[in-house]
């Protein structure tokens, strides 16, 4: 049974300005408790940074987390989904990408976030795909 990624999806999109510090971000993403943060530049989505960028692009290559730009380590273009399409075709490319959130899209627009938790976590209530 498939079902729709409007179900699964988190409909609060975390932001952050492409000029903020790594610092920042880890901060944020501790704050609300999100892996993933959308990146913006003069009101545009514009990428994506994760704990793991923070990590593998970050602190791994010695930058200062102070002083470095979110815009140096965000992973670009923003990897989505239509809010449509069944959650098998998410964890598919989630998969086939090696990433572990997606941007959700309504005609276009990006409404929601999904994340390999988002979908674990709905499959454990709920049943399989």
């Amino acid at each position: 049974m498939k079902r729709p990624l409007a179900v699964m999806m988190n409909r609060t999109v975390r932001t952050i300005r492409k000029d903020a510090t790594l610092l920042e971000a880890a901060a944020l993403m501790r704050d609300v408790r999100v892996g993933a943060l959308m990146v913006e530049d003069d009101g545009q989505l514009v990428g994506v940074v994760s704990e793991t960028d923070l990590v593998r692009k970050g602190i791994a290559e010695g930058r200062d987390v102070r002083q470095e730009k979110i815009q140096a380590i965000m992973s670009s273009p923003i990897i989505t989904i239509d809010i449509d399409r069944p959650s098998s075709d998410a964890s598919d490319l989630m998969s086939e990408k090696g990433i572990r959130h997606l941007a959700v899209t309504d005609s276009g627009k990006i409404v929601g976030v999904i994340s390999v938790r988002d979908l674990l976590r709905y499959y454990k209530n709920w049943g399989a795909f």
